[in-house]
Order: structure tokens, then C-alpha cells, then sequence
């Protein structure tokens, strides 16, 4: 089978460096454009089953990447959702280097050890014990000719991807994942998918033009 595993186009948080984790923020017209283009990159190319996350950003983007004629048979996982960033969420990086510095350093450094603080807080070994489940309740069923739309969001796809690869999650910031990119797996089954294409943004930014985030 042939996996297309998209992130969800830029919201206004993104833009802004904010951390949305789980707070259902739209996407913004620049994330609706990049949406569009994806969805103009998939025009011919047949999708059996979609499958998003429920927040509104991931949902919109897929509905926008298989367009009108294809996305009333979309459905939605809440094992996709975004990492719960807890008492994060709704800060920007920067308040976030001011009131929680050693977590964040080690956010970037040592990510496998984070455990994000507060209400809701996740670990990625947690995000990635619901998102796998997902990832194989969305292939079930699917043959070696069908393809599969997964539209999640940034650490969901890096935690699959790591999963994937066979690498540690420590290794998460190891590779990007702009915002409406395309991910191309392939295999006999979720066990057993190489990737084919990693971070592939062109139908939307120029080679090496997408941009760095400034949260996650």
C-alpha cells in the first residue's frame, strides 16, 4: 500500500512562534493556500481511504488536499491529535524560554525525556503510544494497491517517522516537517512501510525555503 502522511498548513500560532498543541486553532489563509496546493498536488492521484486528526487545522487541510468531489468519505482518529503541551499551550517560545528554561532546553536537546508539564502534558512516548494504534487502524483492511491520506500534525508525523525508520526518538529534530508537507510511505502493511519521500513541500515553497519552526 501507499501511505501520503501530510501536516496540517500554517495557523496564525505557527506563524507567531505560539504553542497550540491541542488548542483547536484554525488554519490561517497562508495554511489555506498551502491546503489548496496540496490538494492540487493530489488531484490525479487516487486515494482510497482519509483518515485526520479532529483538530479543525488537520481536517481542513485534508479536506482541502482531496477537494470537494472526495473528502465526504473522510474520517478522524483522535489518536492523530497534536502532543498535549499542557501548561505550554497558548505561550510563545520566548515566554516559554522565560518561565520553563530547563524543560525547553532539554525539549530541544534530549526530547525523549520531556514530559510536558501540566493538565494534559504528554511525552512523546505517549503521543506515539496512541498515534500507532492510529497509524494501524487507518491501514487496516487496505491492499497493496490502495493509497491512504493521513493529515496529523508535526510531532505525530516525526514520532510515526522515527517509528518507521527504525530510529530513536531522540533523534526527533533530526528531520522538518513544514507545514502542509508530504511524507510518501510504502509497504505490504504499517509494520513494514519504507519511506519514499520525506518533508516534501515542493507544491508549495521553493528548495530549501521552508521555514524553521519557532515552536514545537
Amino acid at each position: 500500500m501507499r501511505i501520503l502522511l501530510a501536516r496540517h498548513g500554517e495557523t496564525p500560532w505557527n506563524a507567531e512562534g505560539r504553542y497550540q498543541g491541542q488548542i483547536d486553532i484554525p488554519l490561517s489563509p497562508v495554511g489555506e493556500g498551502q491546503a489548496r496546493a496540496l490538494g492540487a498536488r493530489l488531484t490525479d492521484v487516487r486515494i482510497d481511504r482519509a483518515v485526520a486528526s479532529p483538530l479543525s487545522r488537520a481536517k481542513s487541510t485534508a479536506e482541502f488536499a482531496l477537494g470537494d468531489s472526495r473528502s465526504a468519505g473522510l474520517t478522524t482518529d483522535a489518536g492523530l491529535m497534536e502532543i498535549g503541551h499542557g501548561e505550554w499551550e497558548g505561550l510563545l517560545a520566548s515566554e516559554i524560554r522565560e518561565r520553563d528554561p530547563e524543560r525547553l532546553l532539554a525539549w530541544r536537546e534530549a526530547p525523549e525525556t520531556v514530559q510536558m508539564p501540566g493538565v494534559g502534558g504528554e511525552s512523546l512516548q505517549q503521543v506515539l503510544d496512541r498515534a500507532w494504534p492510529a497509524f494501524e487502524r487507518a491501514t487496516d483492511g487496505l491492499g497493496d494497491d490502495d493509497t491512504l491520506l493521513i493529515v496529523a500534525h508535526d510531532a505525530v508525523n516525526r514520532v510515526l517517522l522515527c517509528r518507521i525508520l527504525g530510529i530513536p526518538l531522540s533523534k526527533l529534530w533530526g528531520f522538518r516537517q513544514a507545514p502542509a508537507t508530504l511524507n510518501l510511505l510504502a509497504g505490504p502493511d504499517a509494520a513494514r512501510m519504507e519511506v519514499v519521500r520525506l518533508n516534501d513541500c515542493a507544491h508549495h515553497t521553493a528548495l530549501f525555503g521552508e521555514a524553521v519552526h519557532r515552536a514545537l
